[in-house]
């Protein structure tokens, strides 16, 4: 960042120190267990809510205050526009592998109250979503957005976002059953397709709640849902979840139709975001 004020790169370099330093404490106790279920699950929830305190701890050292994270909620559209996304592009990927019998469905492998999974549990994916929501899109987003176009803000924030996940995939068991590579590669495109319209999103709106319920939404349907009634025929794995081949694909088409609508609409100017 050649360009960047001196201020901006402090900013960045304390935020990115921060979160490193605060999650891995909890890379290290997930990945002598190997598990996401380590601590009896509580230690992945704690580790999504370093980002968001790190954001937070930023903004009071150089601001003294926590303004500009995007706290009020935006207008309705974007709220609606977050939490209906994850359907499209999940949806699209899931049902090609369906229909084309790459991979089998049986609805009745979900026993959830379906009330009860699109309010409850989106509740509490929404609690641990804000965590990191607060750090990649309340804090990360506007400040690339200081210095970078729209598509490097995009791109840079999502390949920092991913990276925070390899340790969890390298070290424990947060793949599809994968090579890791494989699983790296398709998790890596997929959460930079999507970083495209939760940065449009974020600054678009000025709030950051629609990131919050695009990635609370995401995590619901697709991990909740989608994986859940699909059955694996072996190459299954390879297609379908986080890790696979068509959801990186949906999740990259997505993020290029932003990227268009941001040709055509450009998002607000960062500056204005002081909420």
């Amino acid at each position: 960042m050649p360009n960047a004020t001196p201020r901006l790169k402090q900013e960045l370099a304390t935020y990115l120190l921060l979160t490193l330093g605060l999650s891995s404490i909890f890379y290290v106790v997930i990945g002598r267990a190997k598990s996401l279920g380590a601590g009896n699950g509580l230690y992945v929830p704690m580790l999504m809510w370093c980002p968001g305190i790190a954001a937070l701890i930023t903004r009071l050292i150089f601001q003294r205050n926590v303004r500009g994270e995007g706290w009020a909620p935006g207008p309705i559209r974007y709220l609606l526009a977050g939490y209906t996304l994850p359907l499209g592009y999940a949806a699209c990927a899931y049902a090609a592998v369906w229909i084309f019998d790459f991979g089998g469905v049986d609805l009745g492998r979900f026993h959830t109250n379906p009330i009860r999974f699109i309010t409850a549990f989106l509740a509490i994916n929404a609690a641990f979503a804000l965590g990191e929501e607060l750090g990649w899109r309340g804090f990360l987003v506007p400040k690339l957005a200081e210095h970078f176009t729209f598509a490097r803000t995009a791109i840079i924030s999502g390949i920092i976002w991913a990276t925070w996940h390899m340790p969890l995939i390298i070290f424990a068991d947060y793949n599809g059953g994968t090579p890791t590579l494989y699983s790296i590669a398709c998790f890596a495109l997929m959460v930079v397709g999507i970083s495209f319209p939760l940065a449009w999103l974020r600054i678009k709106s000025g709030s950051v709640w629609p990131a919050v319920l695009l990635h609370a939404s995401h995590n619901l349907f697709i991990q909740g849902f989608f994986d859940a009634v699909t059955i694996d025929t072996g190459v299954t794995r390879y297609l379908l979840s986080e890790f696979g081949a068509v959801l990186a694909i949906t999740a990259v088409i997505t993020g290029f139709l932003y990227w268009r609508s941001n040709r055509l609409h450009p998002a607000l100017s960062p500056a204005t975001l002081r909420l």
